[in-house]
């Protein structure tokens, strides 16, 4: 079987100019050094259009299930164009922390700029501009309205708005095509470069023999241009609030449980379309990805259902989901895809027996396996009950860092690990490397690690803490970080656990 290690990395947390990581040379050098580094994969969080505001710019609350993010289009590239210069660019102020993205000033300035490319731009005399609005007008006409609309009702939640255009009513939907055209096709020119540069950095990767792991976030948010659009798609009432909504019930990361606020799917209305909107979301995040992560695979087994009025996740309970029905229909209409599912969570035997006859591999996160209720070795995140198929991580994007993970564990907790390793003379600050070795050694087919990791560094570059709002997505990589001795260490470890990338280490001695 062949094995292989990979890197996880949001794009915005690249050491870009202008106060976010894009697709600029920042990435393309991130390429080559995991290239360097022996490393298959570089695995990302979702590239979606995030939502300003109190959403805190997370990837998992997009206006879009389909549409990219404009804050990563980079603006070097338009400066070679010719429609920016690079003192406008200078000039703009993006915050003044090289570790942590100010959503708030990109909100107010990165957008300006690229208004100020759509202007100077000749997009329409680009024939690939032109094919590109012709074939995926079935998202993206809506989509740009939606956001167009945003802009022209001051951000306002979509439910605010007038209720012939909050229903989408097609007289509606009309006028405001032609009275807001400029608007529109300005967010038509966003996606266009947002997925032309992506393009040409994920086929570059490619060309290193280096694969990216993408991520669909298994419900879409309450204000944006799916729930708008296609209501029928979702428990809605007739005025479009949600009769019910996504959340969780009491976990390891909140004790109350939590309240996601997405809109739930009308599953009946899916499976009478043949999971048309689902096949083709999976088939598009195949033309942007080699490797795709499903979120909360668990809610296509069992999903918690919380009343869309509820003021707290314990009046909620549990419904039964698609289950491989769905998958089914993925695999008649585009065969095998290579997908990891993420089963994490309390697991059920339902959730398991979904898992298994998928056939996908699904997550360990080893920072898991130490739990006080349970010190014995049966727990399912100790390395020795892995088995093949499935991938294997220190922690999540979700997850402290594994330097601040057990550096924050009690003394108990410390003996666990101490205990399962047999190693007590390892300092606490260097534990972390221990821990990593261990996941690279598991029988797990693939072993991804978040690039804070390999850093040993602490809480501080946590990029999200589950139920809380303000301060995450931040997180930012400083430029000079990634040594080319840093490269050398991660390239004999993953020779070491036969979990190289030759065909990456050849192309690079040529």
């Amino acid at each position: 079987m062949t094995r292989y290690a990979g890197v996880l990395m949001p794009i915005t947390s690249l050491p870009s100019k202008y106060g976010i990581g894009c697709f600029d040379k920042a990435a393309y050098d991130f390429v080559d050094w995991l290239q360097r580094a022996g490393q298959r994969y570089w695995q990302i969080l979702p590239l979606g259009s995030t939502a300003h505001g109190a959403s805190d710019n997370s990837p998992y609350q997009a206006y879009s299930a389909f549409a990219g993010n404009p804050y990563l289009i980079s603006l070097d590239a338009l400066v070679e164009e010719g429609v920016l210069t690079r003192e406008e660019c200078d000039a703009a102020d993006f915050g003044s922390d090289p570790e942590k993205v100010d959503y708030d000033k990109l909100h107010r300035n990165r957008l300006a700029l690229l208004r100020k490319a759509y202007e100077r731009s000749r997009v329409y005399e680009d024939p690939d501009y032109l094919y590109f609005i012709q074939t995926n007008g079935w998202w993206l006409d809506d989509y740009a309205l939606f956001m167009a609309l945003k802009e022209f009702f001051r951000d306002q939640p979509y439910r605010q708005w007038p209720q012939d255009i909050k229903m989408h009513w097609g007289f509606a939907v009309d006028y405001y095509h032609r009275s807001l055209y400029y608007q529109v096709e300005f967010q038509k020119y966003l996606q266009y470069k947002f997925i032309r540069q992506w393009r040409q950095l994920k086929e570059y990767a490619n060309g290193k023999h280096i694969q990216i792991v993408g991520d669909i976030p298994i419900y879409v948010s309450p204000d944006g241009a799916d729930v708008w659009s296609r209501p029928e798609l979702f428990q809605l009432d007739r005025n479009h609030e949600p009769t019910a909504i996504a959340g969780c019930p009491p976990d390891a990361f909140a004790a109350e449980g939590q309240i996601w606020g997405n809109p739930l799917y009308r599953w009946d209305y899916h499976r009478s379309t043949g999971y048309d909107w689902w096949c083709s979301r999976i088939w598009y995040s195949f033309q942007l990805y080699d490797v795709v992560r499903i979120d909360h695979f668990r809610g296509f087994d069992e999903y918690f259902s919380i009343p869309g009025d509820a003021a707290a996740a314990l009046n909620g309970h549990w419904e039964r989901g698609p289950g491989m029905e769905l998958f089914d229909a993925v695999r008649h209409r585009q065969g095998d895809v290579r997908v990891i599912v993420e089963d994490l969570g309390t697991m059920t035997d339902g959730v398991r027996n979904l898992v298994y006859r998928s056939g996908y591999p699904n997550m360990k996160v080893l920072q898991f396996a130490v739990d006080p209720a349970d010190v014995g070795a049966a727990n399912d995140y100790w390395p020795h009950n892995y088995y093949a198929n499935c991938v294997v991580y220190t922690g999540t994007h979700d997850n402290e860092t594994l330097a601040g993970w057990f550096a924050g564990l009690d003394p108990a907790g410390k003996k666990q690990v101490r205990d399962y390793l047999a190693d007590y003379y390892t300092p606490d600050a260097q534990m972390y490397r221990v821990l990593i070795g261990l996941t690279m050694r598991s029988v797990a087919r693939d072993c991804i690690i978040p690039i804070q990791d390999y850093l040993g560094l602490g809480s501080a570059a946590r990029i999200n803490q589950p139920g809380t709002v303000g301060f995450n997505w931040r997180w930012r990589l400083k430029s000079g970080m990634l040594t080319e001795d840093m490269a050398r260490q991660l390239r004999e470890l993953a020779c070491r656990t036969g979990r190289a990338n030759w065909d990456g280490l050849r192309q690079v001695e040529g």
